[in-house]
């Protein structure tokens, strides 16, 4: 239930608030392969769960995009 809520606020967020979501996300993501690539990560899925964070918030606002 906790991924539909996630979804769900996502789509309740407007495409300025969606841009900045996107960049903290990105950033998030590069942190992260960076630290790895320095040092392993102890949980290497966080790169992925981060990598999906950003194609699901891109799904939203492409389709918000579409609409307006």
């Amino acid at each position: 239930m906790a991924k539909k809520e996630k979804n769900v606020s996502l789509h309740e967020l407007s495409v300025p608030e969606l841009q900045a979501r996107l960049r903290e996300c990105q950033e998030k993501s590069f942190r992260l392969k960076f630290q790895h690539t320095s040092n392993p990560l102890r949980n290497p899925m966080e790169i992925r769960i981060a990598r999906r964070e950003i194609a699901k918030v891109l799904t939203v606002l492409h389709q918000k995009e579409k609409v307006a």
